[in-house]
C-alpha cells in the first residue's frame, strides 16, 4: 500500500499509521487489502467505495475495513485532519485481539453505515490514536506491541458503544426498524419471492431495506434483543402454527409451502422454537 501510494515505508512492516490532512495520500485506485483499516475522515468530496458501496459523506465518520475487501478511492478531499490505522492480520497473531476483532460486526457494515461521531466522541478517538502514535514513533521495545494493541482494542470498544448510540438516535429519526423488517418479510411472502427463491434470508430482507445484513441484525438486536435470523424464524413458526390449525395439510406439505426443502429441518426448528413437534402442536389445538 505504501509503495503503491508513493509514501515512505511504515515504521513497522505489519502496522501503519497515516495522518491525513485534506487527503490521506492513498492510491487513487482500486485495491484489495490484506489488513484491517480503521479510519477517521471527514470526507467532503470524492468517492470512496467499500465492497462496491459508496461512502456516506455526511458528518465526521469512522470506517472499518476487514481483509479481503475491495476498496476504491477517487479524488478524496477531507475537511480538517483524519487518520488511518492499518493492521495486518499477522500483527495480531497470538494476541487476544486476533479472535476478538472478528466479533466486531461493524467490519462487515457497508460504507453508508459508517459510524457518525460527535465532537466529544471524535476527541476520544483522537486521544487513543495519539497514544498509539507515541508508541509507534518512539523506539519500540518489548512492551510497545502490547500497549499499541491495547489502544486499538479500546478504539474498537468505543466504536461499539458509539454505534449503539447511533442506532438509538437513528431509530428515532427513521421509525422502528422491527416494523419495517416485518413489512419487508410479509412482502417477501406476498410477492412470490418465497416460491422463486425459497426461505427468506437475512441478506434478502436486508437488501429490501437497503442495509447490510450485519447492520440490520445489530439494529434489531438493539431494538428487540433478537437478531434478524431470530425474527425470520419467529415469523415462519407463526405462519406454521396458523397452517397447522387452519389448513388440512400434512406437516411435510406445510414445510414445503413455507419454503423448507427439508421437512425434518422444519420440524426441528418448530420444536426448538415452541418445545413441541408440529404434530404435537396440532393435536393440542
Amino acid at each position: 500500500m505504501h509503495k503503491a501510494s508513493g509514501m515512505p515505508m511504515p515504521e513497522q512492516p505489519l502496522l501503519s499509521l497515516i495522518g491525513c490532512v485534506e487527503t490521506c495520500g492513498l492510491t487513487d485506485d482500486e485495491f484489495t487489502t490484506d489488513f484491517f483499516i480503521i479510519g477517521l475522515k471527514k470526507v467532503v468530496s470524492g468517492s470512496f467505495y467499500y465492497g462496491r458501496t459508496k461512502f456516506d459523506h455526511n458528518g465526521g465518520s469512522m470506517t472499518y475495513i476487514k481483509p479481503g475487501q475491495v476498496v476504491e478511492l477517487k479524488n478524496i478531499k477531507l475537511e480538517g485532519d483524519g487518520f488511518s490505522i492499518m493492521i495486518h492480520q499477522d500483527y495480531l497473531s497470538g494476541q487476544r485481539l486476533h479472535q476478538l476483532i472478528k466479533k466486531y460486526s461493524f467490519f462487515d457494515y457497508e460504507t453508508n453505515e459508517a459510524l457518525h461521531i460527535s465532537p466529544r466522541e471524535e476527541e476520544i478517538m483522537w486521544e487513543l490514536y495519539r497514544k498509539i502514535e507515541t508508541e509507534y514513533y518512539n523506539n519500540q521495545d518489548e512492551y510497545s506491541k502490547e500497549i499499541i494493541i491495547g489502544h486499538i482494542e479500546s478504539i474498537l470498544k468505543y466504536s461499539q458503544r458509539f454505534y449503539k448510540r447511533q442506532f438509538l438516535n437513528r431509530s428515532e429519526l427513521s421509525g422502528k426498524i422491527i416494523s419495517k423488517f416485518n413489512t419487508a418479510l410479509q412482502q417477501y411472502f406476498e410477492n412470490g419471492a418465497l416460491q422463486e427463491n425459497g426461505l427468506p434470508t437475512v441478506g434478502a430482507i436486508a437488501a429490501q431495506l437497503k442495509m447490510s445484513p450485519h447492520y440490520l441484525s445489530d439494529l434489531l438486536r438493539q431494538e428487540t434483543g433478537r437478531s434478524a435470523l431470530d425474527h425470520i424464524h419467529a415469523y415462519l413458526i407463526a405462519e406454521a402454527k396458523n397452517m397447522l390449525v387452519g389448513a388440512d395439510l400434512t406437516v411435510s406439505e406445510i414445510a414445503y409451502a413455507l419454503g423448507f426443502e427439508n421437512p425434518p429441518y422444519f420440524s426441528r426448528l418448530f420444536r426448538k422454537e415452541t418445545g413441541l413437534t408440529p404434530v404435537a402442536y396440532r393435536k393440542q389445538r
